[in-house]
């Protein structure tokens, strides 16, 4: 029997406790729920009523620069319209994006912080679609539009029986 039910949280070692901060509740908008200056702890939720925290920054990484730790951060968005507006705030923030894509079940927005974690951002789609799968696709226009792409994207690539 699984008793667990979901990620709690996740913890990142960082070099510069205020650049990460300030990404992660400016251009993300998650709220600080906690900070200890004194240990160099901040703690992070994007639903503090629910979640103390989902992400703890903390000084003392202690490798050196370019070292892979994280496969990936992920963060879930409600709407397709909330995708768009993160996305034009990562551009508008000049932040590296690695990929806008759809993984048929979910549209994404790949990403680095300023400390070059691979991050995601991403709304499910309602489709149920085999993974791995991965397509390039706009997140400009309709969200409507956008979804319909999508569906249509995910069938073009179902092979064909005949």
């Amino acid at each position: 029997m699984n008793h667990i039910v979901e990620l709690g949280h996740v913890g990142l070692h960082v070099n510069d406790l205020s650049s990460m901060r300030d990404f992660y509740t400016r251009v993300l908008g998650l709220e600080v729920t906690d900070e200890n200056a004194e240990r160099g702890r901040v703690f992070l939720s994007s639903r503090p009523e629910f979640e103390h925290h989902e992400l703890l920054l903390a000084v003392g990484r202690k490798t050196p620069e370019g070292t892979q730790l994280v496969q990936q951060l992920s963060w879930r968005v409600g709407t397709v319209a909330g995708l768009q507006e993160l996305h034009s705030k990562l551009l508008a923030e000049n932040t590296e994006i690695t990929a806008v894509i759809t993984h048929g079940n979910a549209l994404a927005v790949y990403f680095l912080d300023p400390e070059r974690n691979l991050c995601e951002v991403y709304v499910h789609t309602g489709l149920a679609v085999p993974q791995p799968f991965r397509r390039g696709i706009s997140l400009a226009g309709d969200p409507e539009a956008i979804l319909a792409e999508n569906e249509r994207i995910v069938t073009a690539s179902r092979p064909q029986h005949g």
